[in-house]
């Protein structure tokens, strides 16, 4: 594939519901390797954003290209193999209760009939063992473990089947700053040994400068600004400065009291 194609890009990207407009002609390329990072408020977009591209959502309108090709449209099936390039780290962890440890982090390996149990259970412990936690947590149940254990086994399940592509929906949400950090360094370190494209959304600045290569904000419906992580502080956009500075007083508490 060319370094040129983005993995992921959108294109005048429309979604409402009902009279909300959600996303508003939205653009956005994710290069190959690249590490993006969507920050904005709640209800800003960020979730329905990524919900798009993975196709629990259907847009009103626009593209949606993955190694450029068209993801709207297309088949079942076709969807089916593009999103096996996909990993995933959701917001609460989502882990099966009902499931050891290590069946979680080898769900999808399972599901998709690409190891047997008894490879899938050694597949899951090394990526337990690469995000700091023994085998001996292999077989304990979610329910057994910590936020930030169970944060870290989210983690191995995205990264068990080397994914080209790895979304982090709020990694650091429930965390302490400590744990938040570490999880934050894992996603990093996870990132660049299996080689992937990463798309973050968080509000969390501490996690935008520590995992991000470009950062994207979303506002009313649509990006205002897009650019380097090092750029940020220099955006010129008051909308920008408020937000990753967590000002109260600023153009977005103002138009919130309008409303």
């Amino acid at each position: 594939m060319s370094d040129l194609i983005p993995k992921i890009s959108l294109k005048g990207l429309n979604k409402s519901f009902g009279d909300k407009v959600v996303l508003d002609s939205v653009d956005l390329d994710v290069m190959t390797g690249e590490s993006m990072v969507i920050i904005g408020g709640s209800g800003s977009g960020k979730s329905v954003t990524l919900k798009c591209i993975l196709g629990l959502l259907e847009p009103d309108g626009g593209s949606i290209k993955i190694d450029g090709k068209e993801m709207i449209g297309i088949s079942d099936t076709e969807r089916k193999e593009i999103l096996s390039k996909f990993g995933m780290l959701f917001q609460g962890g989502a882990l099966f209760d009902s499931l050891p440890v290590w069946e979680n982090v080898a769900f999808g390996l399972l599901a998709q009939r690409l190891h047997n149990r008894a490879d899938a259970k050694e597949i899951a412990i090394e990526k337990l063992r690469r995000v700091g936690l023994s085998p001996d947590v292999a077989i304990l149940n979610p329910a057994e473990l910590s936020g930030g254990m169970q944060k870290r086994v989210g983690l191995a399940r995205a990264i068990a089947a080397n994914p080209e592509i790895i979304f982090f929906d709020e990694p650091t949400t429930g965390l302490d700053p400590i744990m938040s950090d570490v999880i934050n360094e894992l996603i990093v370190e996870c990132v660049k040994d299996v080689g992937a494209t990463a798309v973050t959304i968080t509000h969390d600045m501490s996690s935008v400068r520590k995992i991000a290569d470009n950062v994207a904000m979303i506002y009313h419906s649509n990006i205002i600004w897009t650019g380097p992580k090092d750029k940020i502080d220099q955006s010129g956009s008051d909308y920008i400065d408020q937000f990753i500075n967590g000002k109260a007083e600023g153009p977005i508490k103002m138009e919130i009291l309008k409303g």
